[in-house]
């Protein structure tokens, strides 16, 4: 899935979305509802729940209709910070945060799974990670839900894309935000409420907004 640099014309970046989850059955339901909608109104590339502190059998027998619901729409589904329950599910992989954490998961999701990581504080702490992850992510929300300057996250997307091979997920809150990452030539734009707030109308708006990257994909690496 790495970028290639032969390419004459510039590919639309393609969507990832955050998914926090608390456990609650009826969350679950809707959650999975949403999953399954807002797959129907734009391309989906993979599906990252975030779980917190879940894990554990009882977990997994919860959260596996997010998993399946992912799946249905054609999108991989990964866990955030949790290989075991990661694998529990039948995930496609984990997200973590920052390279320590991403060089412990890694004998536990190699060969077949996917290891995304998150969390990077620093440009040498993306270059670390990306020599073994499998894509980088920028400026996603923590557990509080505080994120970094979106003027810092565009500038670090902009620098990995133009420079490195790894492929570059970068988070936004708004859609103009989503519009400066696809003019930035990310490789997959995150976002969490920009879809789960409105899996249709929202997914519609999204998806004409990543389709803009041929006409205004001048910053693509």
């Amino acid at each position: 899935m790495a970028r290639s640099r032969t390419e004459p014309q510039p590919t639309a970046p393609r969507l990832y979305l955050l998914v926090p989850v608390t456990g609650a059955a009826e969350e679950i339901a809707r959650l999975a509802d949403t999953l399954t909608r807002a797959g129907g109104a734009v391309d989906i590339a993979a599906v990252l729940l975030r779980t917190g502190a879940a894990d554990g059998e009882a977990s997994s027998e919860r959260l596996r209709p997010l998993v399946e619901a992912a799946h249905a729409i054609g999108a991989a589904c990964l866990v955030e910070g949790n290989t075991a329950l990661a694998g529990a599910l039948g995930a496609d992989g984990a997200h973590l945060d920052g390279p320590d954490a991403l060089r412990a998961a890694l004998p536990a999701l190699r060969p077949d799974g996917i290891a995304g990581v998150g969390g990077l504080r620093s440009r040498h702490d993306a270059m670390t990670a990306g020599e073994t992850a499998d894509y980088v992510m920028f400026g996603e929300p923590d557990a509080s839900g505080r994120r970094p300057a979106f003027d810092a996250t565009l500038e670090r997307a902009q620098w990995w894309a133009h420079l490195f091979e790894p492929p570059c997920v970068a988070y936004a809150a708004t859609l103009e935000e989503v519009a400066a990452l696809v003019a930035a030539g990310v490789d997959f734009v995150a976002v969490d409420g920009l879809v789960l707030d409105d899996p249709v109308e929202g997914a519609r708006a999204l998806a004409a907004g990543l389709g803009g990257a041929m006409a205004t994909g001048a910053g693509a690496g």
